[in-house]
């Protein structure tokens, strides 16, 4: 059967309709019957599946690999062998054998051609097990009037041959038949959720882990930015007058500044393709938005304390920064924070706004704005006007530049040129210590230490469940 129609005639609509994707729009006229039997709208689901006229794939996999996470995603797991079968005969069944190995690559790098990516999106939807599959074909736009022309002469003919008749009583005889044959309904046998959650975390981390140039962008990010630090401080100081404080706080700055923005950049470039796939595959009910999300998040983790630990590796014991080994340990987690911070706050803009450029100056703007209100080390935090001191509060600049300024500051003692330089020739003098500076500009922080490194830390649960409501509330608006 074809469906043929001008733009915004209703083409997709009615597929929608037959898939089960107008989920909370529309007015269903008539009756649907399968085997015989009455099918209830949210039954349609279970029965039909749609291939959309894009394919939405994940680029660094194989044909195969696709095929089998799709049915992972779909089937509870059964004996060792059964998805290699169900796959391998879907593949052969598609004439996709001789690319099984291949990556799905896209139209600038590569891969497999269209017409085999097409099959692969007919493919996974096979692999649910549809009564039915229905899907989408363009036409040029020439040729678009002249055959709709030819198809309802075809359709008029049709409408007055006996074949028309004979179907037509046919449906009307099985509608009043005493014993129906069974609706062929999906597979009800699905994984349950933290299955799911498994099989997506293992297809997001594969995916990652072939993309070489998003693995080094996501390892080297930070280093990069403290390359440049290093090259342009070398090493800081304690004499005063020769920049030591300066210094620090410049640093402490650029550290708590740059790092969320490099979390950022991750989640930017790596995630719409993501939840550009979720989109599709949550409407065919393979899993809910959310759980691609959490999938992303937990993947992030590792690569991110890895990535934390070359920067600090790097750029701690080179700049020469208070020399302990647990003050290290305190820099290293105080500057984790704030990158998945950084990356978790795009997660959650990301389910709220489609364009990642609008998402990627809405995190800057806002990391900037926390960095000058809520770190302290560009205006005293005590000198503020009172709103400005209530959102201090509110941003993780706060508790992570109080971590780190007394991990660095607390227990350094500094000179001030030669032993015969007075306060009243330099008032920079005036800090000998630093516990001194620390209550200039932070009064109180080195009895908060613990407490700001478990406010800090509560931004990303706190965010990851925002991201995982926000991703619902996602699933019900671009539901149609």
């Amino acid at each position: 059967m074809c469906i043929l129609g001008s733009s915004g005639s209703g083409k997709t609509t009615l597929l929608d309709a037959m898939s089960g994707r107008l989920r909370r729009t529309g007015t269903f006229l008539g009756e649907v019957y399968v085997n015989g039997r009455a099918l209830r709208r949210e039954q349609f689901q279970d029965c039909f599946s749609y291939v959309l006229q894009s394919d939405t794939l994940l680029s660094s996999l194989s044909v195969r690999e696709t095929l089998r996470y799709t049915a992972l995603l779909a089937i509870r797991r059964g004996n060792p062998g059964f998805f290699q079968k169900k796959v391998e005969a879907i593949m052969a069944e598609l004439s996709l054998s001789h690319v099984a190995d291949r990556l799905i690559g896209n139209y600038n790098l590569g891969g497999i051609s269209i017409g085999e990516r097409r099959r692969v999106s007919i493919a996974a939807q096979l692999l649910q097990d549809p009564m039915d599959l229905t899907s989408v074909d363009t036409q040029s736009k020439e040729r678009e009037i002249e055959t709709y022309k030819r198809v309802q002469m075809i359709e008029s003919a049709y409408k007055k041959s006996a074949i028309c008749h004979k179907t037509l009583e046919n449906i009307e005889r099985t509608k009043h038949l005493k014993t129906l044959p069974m609706v062929p309904f999906k597979t009800k046998d699905s994984p349950g959720v933290f299955s799911k959650l498994g099989v997506l975390l293992r297809r997001v981390t594969r995916n990652l882990v072939r993309n070489k140039l998003a693995v080094m962008m996501r390892l080297l990010q930070n280093l990069t930015m403290g390359l440049f630090l290093l090259f342009f401080l070398l090493r800081v100081q304690n004499n005063v007058l020769k920049g030591a404080i300066q210094d620090r706080v410049g640093l402490l700055y650029m550290f708590v500044g740059s790092t969320p923005y490099t979390g950022m950049l991750n989640a930017v470039n790596l995630f719409p393709v993501l939840r550009a796939v979720s989109d599709q595959e949550s409407q065919d009910g393979l899993y809910q938005k959310w759980q691609m999300l959490l999938a992303y998040v937990l993947h992030v983790l590792p690569f991110s304390v890895v990535a934390t630990m070359i920067f600090s590796s790097v750029c701690y014991w080179t700049l020469g920064l208070h020399p302990e080994v647990a003050r290290f340990g305190y820099f290293s987690a105080a500057v984790l924070a704030p990158h998945l911070i950084g990356e978790f706050l795009t997660l959650v803009l990301l389910g709220i706004i489609q364009n990642p450029n609008i998402v990627n100056s809405v995190v800057a703007l806002l990391s900037i704005a926390g960095v000058l209100v809520g770190s302290g080390l560009v205006r005293n935090i005590q000198e503020m006007p009172i709103p400005f001191k209530i959102i201090s509060y509110f941003t993780f600049q706060k508790y992570s530049s109080e971590i780190l300024l007394v991990n660095e500051f607390y227990g350094l003692n500094f000179t001030c040129g030669s032993s015969n330089v007075s306060v009243t020739t330099n008032p920079m003098c005036a800090f000998t210590q630093g516990i001194q500076f620390i209550e200039e500009t932070s009064p109180g922080a080195t009895s908060r230490f613990t407490m700001n490194f478990l406010i800090l830390y509560s931004f990303i649960p706190a965010l990851v469940i925002l991201g995982i409501v926000v991703f619902k509330i996602r699933d019900h608006l671009i539901s149609r």
